[in-house]
């Protein structure tokens, strides 16, 4: 059964690899955030916020999934090949080039979506250290009991 799903997941994303992606990582942010709320913050099915659940989710459709396609297929171009050498570099790239910009991007776009004005983004964001240039050392900045900077924006962040 879970052969079949797979192969059919696989025929799917090779006839409509965008769509696919898009929708993919939509599903995959609904859920991560379901499991959040459930798993980790234990909030039980009456108090379940449906709403951020749908945030996530549209999210991962609307933002995530296109930003990051999109992305893969220029890295794709920028660096041809399949060589262990070949997915350092692509390593490199994303992490030390793209992960800054997303991050300085998906950050505020959740704060703006919680209701945050720009200035309140841009003072939460400088508050966990994270300027134009930091952004990619966010996950890694300890910002109180050991948890990380990106648990510590705003608690939908905390489903990622």
């Amino acid at each position: 059964m879970e052969m079949a799903l797979w192969r059919a997941y696989q025929r799917a994303l090779t006839a409509h690899p965008w769509k696919v992606q898009v929708l993919t990582a939509g599903s995959l942010m609904g859920l991560g955030d379901v499991i959040s709320q459930q798993l980790v913050e234990r909030r039980g099915l009456r108090a379940h916020q449906a709403g951020r659940t749908l945030t996530m989710a549209s999210l991962g459709c609307g933002f995530v999934g296109p930003v990051v396609g999109g992305w893969y297929r220029v890295l794709d171009r920028l660096i041809p090949g399949t060589t262990k050498v070949d997915a350092l570099k692509k390593m490199l790239l994303d992490q030390g080039g793209f992960a800054p910009c997303f991050l300085g991007c998906f950050l505020p776009l959740v704060g703006t979506l919680n209701g945050l004005s720009a200035q309140d983004n841009w003072a939460k964001l400088q508050r966990v250290g994270c300027g134009p240039v930091c952004c990619c050392y966010l996950e890694l900045l300890p910002v109180l009991e050991g948890t990380s900077a990106l648990s510590r924006l705003h608690p939908i962040t905390s489903a990622l």
